[in-house]
């Protein structure tokens, strides 16, 4: 064996002792922990890769079940601002605005697509009980809007991934609960759990980043049934600003049927990236001045547009949309009382006192009873000019407000009826009453 030259062996010497020295600075106890006080601002990248299959029961009379191609991606980029933490430093609280919103999906050969619309892409998102209630200070959100956010990940609750203490490569810890279900939107987790491994400090980008990789399968109730989830993953720990920098999940959803059979599979991978201390001028102190942060009356309204039917109108979140059946549109309220309108063409839209007579017919022939009356009045005028009236009335022994509405705009009209049982019976009127001077007729109705 060839001697050594003395320099190689005085460089041999040195990378030995910077070797041993980076070993015991990276073995050194590190507390992996990111703090969202008020105020916090930072910046988030999300990439979603859907792929799999949905078997559906087998019809009446078919010979085998239907077995549906699903597929999707999204990318959702914006900044958000801490409101307000817990006394159990949960996150209570946060504002954000989007600057790209992007979610494509076919399921079969049906398309699917969403985004939030660019006037609203403020919100304030509340979270209960492991899900995120958001709302805009600058106009309504549609259903879908909402439903979009919902099911984003709310980055507060990745913390549950980092470990209670100071650790070391090679310690080992299991993720929170709050963590997993933000990871499946698993509503509980009836079996199961994730573990995280410290692997290693590495240096990315001139900072040093602990490097944890998590596995694990846990199953529960969900949104689309029961299902075991399966994820296997990592995340970047920034030593340097103490905050999750980065994280990937490779997962598979099994939806299970009543017997706890798979009938289905999906399969998606998705990245995080987050960027701390943005400062976003529409979240700034003067950029939130004069807005409602709180959730009230008028800010957490829905919109309901029907570009086919021509009508678009506002409800509160205690109503849903029932359905839509030819040119009308039923809306349940979450107690029982619901309402129906109907789309007519400009000479088809009856005369108050007109519809009054015939809601009286009916009452009559239906063996009804009634029990008082509110004369038409017009309470919002032209060019949306809306009139009521009302029937208080006894049927099949249960007493109801029936609350009559006609609307009347230049491309046409509707009318709203709306069965009020009597609980709460002054909120349910101002409810629809809401309703009713707030559609708008956007093409004039088919006959």
């Amino acid at each position: 064996m060839p001697t050594l030259h003395r320099p190689t062996r005085a460089l041999l010497l040195l990378t030995a002792t910077l070797a041993a020295v980076t070993t015991a600075h990276a073995q050194a106890p590190v507390r992996l922990q990111e703090s969202f006080r008020p105020g916090y601002e930072y910046h988030v990248s999300t990439r979603v890769d859907l792929t799999g299959n949905l078997t559906l029961p087998p019809e009446k009379g078919a010979a085998a079940a239907k077995t549906l191609t699903v597929t999707g991606k999204s990318a959702i980029e914006y900044d958000e601002r801490v409101l307000t933490q817990d006394k159990d430093g949960r996150v209570g609280k946060t504002v954000r605005i989007y600057r790209r919103v992007d979610f494509q999906r076919h399921v079969g050969d049906q398309p699917q697509q969403s985004t939030i619309r660019p006037e609203v892409r403020r919100l304030v998102l509340l979270r209960l009980q492991q899900k995120e209630v958001p709302f805009s200070p600058d106009g309504p959100l549609t259903w879908a809007e909402i439903d979009l956010v919902r099911t984003d990940v709310f980055t507060p609750a990745l913390t549950g991934l980092l470990p209670p203490g100071p650790v070391r490569p090679g310690d080992r810890w299991q993720a929170s609960t709050d963590a997993v279900q933000e990871l499946t939107d698993l509503e509980k987790i009836e079996e199961g759990g994730v573990a995280c491994k410290f692997d290693q400090v590495t240096v990315l980008g001139g900072r040093r980043h602990a490097r944890i990789g998590f596995s694990g399968s846990v199953r529960g109730p969900g949104e689309d049934g029961p299902s075991r989830h399966q994820l296997e993953g990592s995340f970047f720990f920034d030593l340097e600003s103490n905050h999750i920098s980065y994280v990937s999940v490779n997962g598979v959803q099994q939806l299970l049927d009543k017997d706890g059979k798979a009938a289905g599979k999906v399969e998606g991978n998705f990245v995080l990236t987050r960027q701390p201390h943005r400062q976003a001028r529409e979240l700034s102190d003067e950029g939130l001045r004069g807005l409602a942060l709180e959730p009230n009356e008028d800010n957490t309204l829905l919109l309901y547009d029907n570009p086919d039917l021509g009508v678009k109108l506002l409800h509160p979140r205690r109503w849903r949309i029932a359905g839509v059946r030819g040119r009308q549109v039923g809306l349940d309220e979450n107690r029982g009382s619901g309402l129906l309108l109907t789309m007519e063409p400009p000479k088809q839209v009856p005369a108050a006192a007109a519809f009054l007579q015939e809601a009286r017919t009916y009452m009559t022939q239906q063996k009804g009873t009634i029990l008082g009356q509110d004369p038409p009045q017009t309470i919002q005028g032209a060019p949306r000019t809306v009139e009521r009236f009302a029937l208080d009335v006894k049927v099949n022994n249960e007493r109801v407000l029936l609350a009559y509405f006609v609307i009347r705009q230049a491309n046409g009209g509707a009318t709203l009826v709306a069965r009020l049982l009597r609980d709460d019976r002054a909120a349910l009127v101002r409810d629809v009453e809401r309703i009713a001077r707030s559609v708008e007729v956007t093409r004039t109705p088919g006959p």
